[in-house]
C-alpha cells in the first residue's frame, strides 16, 4: 500500500510537533530541579553523627608508696577501673558556607578501685590506688561552628578538638576516656598548592582530669606535602596558662622551674614568681614520611628539632631542646623502626615539656612519664607493627635514660629509669565495633626518688580491654 504524499508531510509535521513539546517539557523541568531550595532543616538532615560508645576495663599492679590521708606510708594496692565513655553528637552540613556541631561527653565509673586524679590532682582519697585518669563527667565535650565562605579556608570558632602532626606537642589525648579540648578560635588554610596552614588562639583548655585551665595558647603549623606520604612541618607554640596539672598539686623546690604551665601548686601563693611560672613558647621543624621504593618495600623515616625557652614571663631557666630521629623499614603489611627521642635537661632544674600533647602515646603507655623528670629523657624504642587478615598488631620495647644523672638511693647518682614493653591487638568486628587488647610493662632500673617518694618511677603492669561502637 503506498502511503501519498500529504500524509508522509503531516506525519513528519506531527513527529517534528511531538519532539520539540516533549524537549520543552524536560528543559522545563530541568530547569525547575536545577536549582532546588536548600534549607537549614536539610543540612541538618545531611550532616554526619559525632557518635560512639567505648567501654573499657584497665588493670594495673605497680609496685611504689602513696602518702595516706594521716600522711603515713603505705604500698599501692592494685588499681582495676571499668568505664564506658559516651559520645553524642551531631553535625550540620553546611549551609550558606556554615555549619553547626554539638556534641555531649558522658563517662560512667562502674567500679571505685582506682585514683582518678580529678580534683586539681590533690584528692587523696583514693591514693592507695595507682592513677587512672578517667574521673566520671558530664559535659559539653565539643560546640563550635565552620565557616567556608572563603575558598580553600575553614574557620572554627568554640570548642574543639585538635590534633597536629603526630599529636606530640597539640592532642586530644584521646585514648582517656574524657578528652582534651580547646575553647577559642582556628584556621585552616589550603590555598598554597601541597600547603596546610593552621593557625589559632584559645583561652581555655580541658584536660583530661576535667579541669578547665584559663591563659593563652596561640599555635603556627605550616605542612608542605613532599609527596602524599611525605611532609615537611614548622610550628611555633605558645603556651601562657595556669597551672596545667604538670607539677602534681607539690610545691616548685627553689632553684627550678615548674614544669608545664603556670605550675601552682595547691600549697602556693597564687602569684606567678621566677619559681612557679613555666610559660613557655616552642619553636620546630619537622620531616616524616613513608617512601615508596617498589611495589613491595617502603622506607619509614623521621628528623625533628624543637627549642623551648620562657615566655610571657616564664622562669629563665626554661631553656631546653628536643630531637627525634630514626627510621625503618616496611614491607606488605609490616613494619620495623627504631628511634630516639631526647627532651633535654637545663642542669637538673628544668626539663623540655609538651604539656598539651597526648603524651600517653610517647615514653611508654604505663604513663611514668606525662611530665618529664627535670632530668630530662632520652628514650631509644624500637617499634613492630603489622596486620594478619583484620587484626592489627603493634609492639615497641623502650629503653630510658634521662638526660642529666639523678638522685638514686645510699646517695648515689644514675641515668637509668628503666625499659618497657608495650603491645596491642585490635579486631573490627564490624564496620561499626572494634575490640582491643592492650599491655604494658614498666621495669625500674636506677630507682629514682626514694622507696616512699611519689616520684619514684617503680614496676608497673598495665592491662587493658576496649570494646567500641562508632555510628
Amino acid at each position: 500500500m503506498k502511503v501519498n504524499s500529504t500524509f508522509k508531510l503531516n506525519l513528519i509535521m506531527a513527529c517534528t510537533s511531538l519532539a520539540l513539546t516533549s524537549m520543552a517539557q524536560s528543559a522545563y523541568a530541568e530547569e525547575v530541579t536545577e536549582v532546588p531550595e536548600y534549607t537549614l532543616l536539610d543540612s541538618i538532615k545531611q550532616g554526619k553523627p559525632m557518635t560512639s560508645f567505648r567501654l573499657r576495663y584497665e588493670a594495673i599492679d605497680q609496685d611504689g608508696f602513696q602518702v595516706s590521708p594521716a600522711n603515713t606510708s603505705k604500698k599501692l594496692e592494685d588499681a582495676k577501673a571499668f568505664t564506658l565513655r559516651s559520645l553524642i553528637g551531631w553535625q550540620t552540613a553546611p549551609f550558606h558556607n556554615f555549619s553547626f556541631a554539638a556534641q555531649i561527653t558522658d563517662v560512667h565509673a562502674f567500679t571505685d578501685d582506682y585514683n582518678d586524679r580529678r580534683d586539681n590532682l590533690t584528692d587523696r582519697g583514693n591514693s592507695q590506688y595507682p592513677n587512672v585518669v578517667d574521673p566520671t563527667y558530664t559535659d559539653l565535650n565539643q560546640l563550635y561552628v565552620d565557616w567556608t565562605g572563603i575558598k580553600n579556608t575553614k574557620l572554627r570558632l568554640g570548642r574543639q578538638q585538635v590534633n597536629l602532626d603526630n599529636v606530640r606537642f597539640i592532642g586530644d589525648i584521646a585514648f582517656r576516656q574524657n578528652m582534651q579540648v580547646f575553647d577559642g578560635i582556628s584556621v585552616l588554610n589550603k590555598s598554597i598548592p601541597n600547603t596546610e596552614v593552621f593557625v589559632a588562639h584559645f583561652n581555655k583548655v580541658r584536660q583530661i582530669n576535667t579541669q578547665l585551665r584559663d591563659g593563652n595558647i596561640d599555635i603556627v603549623n605550616a605542612k608542605y606535602r613532599i609527596s602524599p606520604s611525605e611532609s615537611v612541618t614548622g610550628y611555633g607554640y605558645f603556651i601562657d596558662v595556669a597551672n596545667l596539672s604538670q607539677n602534681n598539686g607539690n610545691p616548685v623546690a627553689v632553684g627550678t622551674a615548674a614544669q608545664g604551665g603556670n605550675g601552682l601548686g595547691a600549697s602556693q601563693d597564687a602569684t606567678k614568681t621566677a619559681t612557679t611560672d613555666a610559660s613557655s613558647k616552642t619553636f620546630g621543624v619537622r620531616l616524616d614520611g613513608v617512601h615508596k621504593i617498589d611495589d613491595n618495600w617502603k622506607a619509614l623515616y623521621t628528623a625533628e628539632y624543637a627549642k623551648q625557652d620562657d615566655y610571657k614571663g616564664g622562669n629563665p631557666l626554661i631553656d631546653a631542646h628536643y630531637y627525634k630521629v630514626g627510621g625503618g623499614a616496611m614491607f606488605g603489611a609490616w613494619s620495623l623502626r627504631i628511634d630516639q627521642e631526647v627532651l633535654s635537661s637545663n642542669n637538673g632544674k628544668y626539663a623540655f615539656q609538651t604539656p598539651l600533647g597526648t603524651n600517653h602515646l610517647f615514653q611508654g603507655w604505663s604513663d611514668h612519664f606525662l611530665a618529664t623528670p627535670r632530668q630530662g629523657m632520652e628514650d631509644t624504642f624500637v617499634t613492630l607493627a603489622g596486620s594478619i587478615e583484620k587484626a592489627k598488631f603493634y609492639a615497641e620495647y623502650h629503653v630510658f635514660k634521662s638526660d642529666e644523672k639523678f638522685a638514686t638511693l645510699n646517695s648515689k647518682q644514675g641515668d637509668k629509669y628503666g625499659t618497657e614493653f608495650d603491645a596491642s591487638v585490635a579486631y573490627p568486628f564490624t564496620d561499626k565495633v572494634l575490640g582491643k587488647l592492650e599491655y604494658a610493662k614498666f621495669s625500674e632500673d636506677d630507682v629514682y626518688g626514694s622507696l616512699t617518694n611519689a616520684a619514684r618511677k617503680g614496676d608497673k603492669e598495665i592491662i587493658w580491654a576496649t570494646a567500641m561502637y562508632t555510628f
